[in-house]
């Protein structure tokens, strides 16, 4: 079993960076692919970044470029660095952990934070 604690969510305006961390217990991250998603009020789950067991990345669109995600495993940390933020990106954003890494994409995950509110002003 792993559990997932999103932190670093906030209020910032139009431009801003935030960082958000998923910190992990109950197991080692060593193995396990991990991804962020974001939920808009009113809308559909949606993929935002992930990172496999080897450090590659993949992100969608409209954040490339913007976002950075990476790990610490000794930490057993993952984070999203978002810089350049826009109203768009107010989401509420998740973290979540799988062993097979389209999956995780596809946010299938069986294993998921309660989440971190982003919100950027205008």
């Amino acid at each position: 079993q792993v559990q997932l604690v999103e932190s670093g969510g906030g209020l910032v305006q139009d431009g801003g960076s935030l960082r958000l961390s998923c910190a992990a217990s109950g197991r080692t991250l060593t193995n396990y692919a991990m991804g962020w998603f974001r939920q808009a009020p009113g809308k559909e789950r949606q993929f935002v970044a992930a990172i496999n067991w080897i450090k590659s990345t993949f992100y969608t669109d409209s954040v490339r470029g913007r976002f950075t995600i990476s790990r610490d495993d000794a930490k057993n940390t993952v984070y999203l660095q978002m810089n350049t933020l826009k109203p768009e990106d107010t989401a509420k954003y998740f973290c979540a952990a799988d062993y097979d890494y389209p999956r995780l994409i596809r946010g299938e995950s069986d294993y998921w934070g309660q989440g971190t509110q982003v919100t950027v002003s205008p």
